[in-house]
C-alpha cells in the first residue's frame, strides 16, 4: 500500500509552552534524570537522551523506577527483567512480593485522598485514614463472603469513593477488579461480567445525569439472574429510588456493619498476579478481557504520575472519567503518589459547561484531565471557562480518549489558560497506561503529544516493518514493557492475545494507531488503523479529516469511512452533523471540500457528504467509524450495547445518497 508520505502542517509547528529552567530543575523527572547521569556515568542532556537511555536499559531502568518511587514490596532476587525471544514471554521481577492497594494506602492521615461531586445532589470529602478504615472493613466484609485470592469481584457503579473503597479491598484480598459504569444496559454488562463469573457485585440503586435520576435496580434484577456465578450483591444508596427486589442483595451498610477498622493484613503477591480485568470497546464483537498485573499497573502508574506529570504529595488530581474507561484505573493510582483524587460524577455539562471548572476552581485542582471531545466541545459552544475562573491552580491539562487536534491546542491556551503544560496522551485498555504523552522537560507544540514514555520503546513503521519519521505508519513498540497483559480471560493458548498485537509484525507490539513520529521527536496520532480509510491504495488518517471539517461553524460533528465500490475501490463518505439553523447545501459542501483539499490533501476530500443527527459513540465517548462503515455496507452489528446511542446506528441504514454514483 502507498503511504501517504509526508506530515501535512498547514504551517510552522508552532511553540506553546516551555518549561521554566526553576520548573524544570526542580520537576521529579529531573531529579531521576540526575540520579541515573551520576549512578551510570550517562549523559542525559534532554528527556529524548534520557528515554533513550531507559529503552536501552530495560533491567536497570525499571529497578531505578521501583525504587525512586518507593514501591512497598518484598524486592526479592537480583533480577529485575528477565528477556525471553518471545516478547510476551519476558518477566519484571519475577521474586518479588508485593500488595497493590498497600502501596496506595501507604498514608493514614487526615488530609483528604478523595473529593467527591455529584452534579448538585452530593459533595464530600473522604481523609486518608477514613479511606484505610473503609477499606478495612470492606476486605473483611469481602473475606467473610468467602472471597479468596483470585475471585472475581465486580463494580456496576459510578465514579464515587464507595467503588474505590471496594476495589482496594477487592485487591488487599488478591482477588481481580473488574468494572462497568451504571450508564450500561443489561446485555452490555453481560457481555462483561459474564465471561469472568464474578463473585461479589459492588452496585448503587441509582445515579443521577443532567439533573435526572436514572434507576438502576430493575436492570440490576435482570443482571444478577443470568450471573449464577455471583453469591452476594452489595447495593449502596444513592438516588434512594424505587424498590425492585434484586436477588442475593445486601445493603452495603449491612454488609460492612458487623466489622470494626483495624490493621489490613494485605496478601504478598507475585508481581504479574491478576489486579484488573478490563475490557475492549467491544464494538466489533464480544468485548476481549484483557487481564493486568498488579506489579505492572503500579510501577507503570507511578512513572506516569510522579515523572511525566510531575504529580506530587498533596496536589490534586483530577480525570473526568467513568468505571467503564481505563483512566479511572489510572486516576485512582495517584493515591500512590499520596495525592488528592478528585471525583466527579454526571454530565459535565450540567448545569452548564462550566461545571468542571467550577469543581477544579473550588478546591484547587493541579491537573485536570478529560477527553478530547470535550475540548471540542466547550469550544463549539463558545464557552471561555479562563472569563469565569480562576484557574490559577491547574498547571496541567492532560486529554486523550481520541487525537486532541491543533485547533484543540490553540482554543486551550486562548479560552481556558495561557500558561499551562497541555499534556495530549494515548495508550490505552490494552495497556492500562499510555505509550506516548506529556513530560516536563520538553516543550509543548501545536498538535503533537510530547514523546514516548519512559521504558516504552516506542516506535513508527511502515507497511514492510521499517522505520520511518515524518511519515504516517503503525504506532508499535519494540521490547517489553511491565504493563503488558499477563493474558486474556478464557484464551489458553494466547491465541486471542497473539491475534490482538502481534499477528502484524513478528515479535514486535502493534498498537492500532495510525500516527507519525515529528521532528521534535514527538508524535501525532491520526486515529485507528483499523478505521483509516484506503481511497486508490493510500491510507489517510479520519483525524486529519475531522480536524479540518470541524474548523467550519456550520457543523458540529463529523464522522468519515470507507464505502466499498463496484470496481474495487474505495470511496470517502463524510457524515456531519450540523450546528443549529444551519442547513447542507451544495455551497458548503463545496466549502468543505475545499476545507479539506487546502487542510489536509485531494486525497482527503470525500466523494459523499451526508447531513445526519447524531454521531454513534462508546461509552467512553469515541466515536466508533466501524459500526458506521458495517451498517452501510449492510453488514450485521455485534455487541451494539457497547454503544452509548446504539439507536444513532439507524440514522445510516438505507441512505439513497449511498446507492448514487
Amino acid at each position: 500500500m502507498e503511504n501517504t508520505g509526508k506530515i501535512v502542517q498547514n504551517n510552522a509547528p508552532q511553540q506553546f509552552w516551555t518549561p521554566t529552567a526553576e520548573a524544570s530543575a526542580a520537576s521529579q523527572m529531573n531529579l531521576f534524570r540526575k540520579h541515573i547521569i551520576e549512578k551510570y556515568g550517562a549523559t542525559l542532556p534532554d528527556y529524548s537522551a534520557l528515554w533513550r537511555w531507559s529503552v536501552d536499559n530495560t533491567g536497570n531502568f525499571w529497578s531505578e523506577i521501583w525504587d525512586f518511587c518507593g514501591v512497598i514490596a518484598e524486592k526479592k532476587g537480583e533480577a529485575s527483567f528477565v528477556p525471553a525471544e518471545d516478547m510476551r514471554k519476558a518477566q519484571f521481577f519475577p521474586e518479588a512480593r508485593l500488595n497493590f492497594a498497600e502501596n496506595l494506602l501507604r498514608r493514614r492521615d487526615d488530609a483528604p485522598a478523595l473529593i467527591f461531586r455529584g452534579e448538585d445532589r452530593i459533595e464530600k470529602t473522604v481523609t486518608y485514614k477514613e479511606l484505610y478504615d473503609a477499606v478495612s472493613r470492606t476486605a473483611q466484609a469481602l473475606q467473610a463472603a468467602g472471597v479468596e485470592k483470585g475471585d472475581r469481584v465486580a463494580g456496576y457503579m459510578p465514579n464515587m469513593p464507595e467503588t474505590i473503597i471496594a476495589m482496594l479491598a477487592a485487591a488487599s484480598l488478591g482477588a481481580v477488579w473488574v468494572s462497568a459504569s451504571p450508564d450500561f444496559g443489561v446485555q452490555g454488562v453481560l457481555d462483561r461480567f459474564g465471561q469472568v463469573d464474578p463473585k461479589i457485585l459492588f452496585a448503587v440503586d441509582g445515579y443521577a445525569y443532567n439533573g435526572k435520576e436514572i434507576d438502576c435496580r430493575k436492570k440490576l434484577a435482570e443482571i444478577v439472574k443470568a450471573l449464577p456465578s455471583l453469591k452476594q450483591v452489595v447495593i449502596g444508596d444513592y438516588i434512594k429510588g424505587n424498590e425492585t427486589p434484586v436477588d442475593k442483595e445486601v445493603r452495603l451498610e449491612d454488609f460492612i456493619a458487623p466489622f470494626e477498622a483495624g490493621e489490613i493484613a494485605f496478601a504478598q503477591l507475585p508481581f504479574d498476579h491478576p489486579l484488573y480485568i478490563m475490557f475492549s470497546s467491544g464494538t466489533t464483537g464480544i468485548p476481549k478481557c484483557i487481564v493486568h498485573g498488579a506489579g505492572g499497573t503500579l510501577l507503570q502508574h507511578l512513572k506516569e504520575h510522579r515523572l511525566h506529570c510531575d504529580l506530587k504529595k498533596d496536589e490534586k488530581l483530577f480525570y473526568f472519567t467513568t468505571c467503564g474507561w481505563m483512566m479511572w484505573q489510572w486516576l485512582v493510582s495517584g493515591l500512590a503518589a499520596e495525592a488528592t483524587l478528585m471525583l466527579y460524577d454526571g454530565s459535565p455539562f450540567y448545569p452548564d459547561g462550566h461545571a468542571l471548572f467550577g469543581f477544579a476552581e473550588k478546591y484547587g485542582c493541579n491537573i485536570f484531565g478529560t477527553s478530547a471531545k470535550f475540548i471540542d466541545a466547550l469550544k463549539k459552544a463558545n464557552l471561555s471557562p479562563k472569563d469565569r475562573h480562576d484557574l490559577s491552580s491547574v498547571r496541567m491539562l492532560t486529554s486523550t480518549g481520541s487525537p486532541l487536534v491543533h485547533e484543540g491546542f490553540d482554543y486551550i491556551y486562548a479560552r481556558i489558560k495561557e500558561d499551562i503544560h497541555i499534556a495530549s496522551i494515548s495508550g490505552g485498555t490494552d495497556i492500562v497506561s499510555c505509550f506516548v504523552l506529556g513530560n516536563p522537560l520538553s516543550p509543548v507544540f501545536r498538535g503533537e503529544i510530547q514523546g514516548a514514555g519512559l521504558g516504552m520503546d516506542v516506535d513508527i513503521f511502515d507497511e514492510e516493518g521499517s522505520p520511518v519519521r515524518q511519515m504516517a505508519g503503525e504506532l508499535v513498540c519494540k521490547t517489553p514493557f511491565p504493563s503488558m497483559p499477563v493474558m486474556f480471560w478464557n484464551d489458553k493458548d494466547g491465541a486471542k492475545y497473539h491475534s490482538a498485537y502481534f499477528d502484524r509484525f513478528e515479535n514486535i507490539w502493534c498498537h492500532g494507531d495510525w500516527a507519525a513520529y515529528t521532528e521534535h521527536n514527538g508524535f501525532i496520532i491520526y486515529g485507528r488503523s483499523d478505521a483509516t480509510l484506503n481511497p486508490g491504495g493510500v491510507r489517510i488518517g479520519t483525524a486529519e479529516m475531522y480536524r479540518q471539517v470541524e474548523k467550519l461553524p456550520e457543523i458540529k460533528e463529523s464522522i468519515a469511512v470507507g464505502q466499498d465500490t463496484q470496481d474495487g475501490d474505495m470511496r470517502v463518505v463524510l457524515f456531519v452533523v450540523m450546528a443549529e439553523n444551519a442547513t447542507l447545501d451544495e455551497a458548503l459542501k463545496q466549502r468543505i471540500r475545499t476545507t479539506i483539499r487546502d487542510g489536509a490533501s485531494p486525497r482527503h476530500v470525500p466523494a459523499k457528504i451526508i447531513a445526519v443527527r447524531d454521531i454513534p459513540r462508546t461509552k467512553s465517548g469515541k466515536i466508533t467509524e466501524l459500526a458506521v462503515r458495517d451498517i452501510i455496507h449492510g453488514r450485521p452489528l455485534r455487541n451494539v450495547e457497547a454503544l452509548a446511542n446504539p439507536e444513532a446506528l439507524n440514522l445510516y441504514k438505507n441512505l439513497p445518497e449511498l446507492t448514487e454514483e
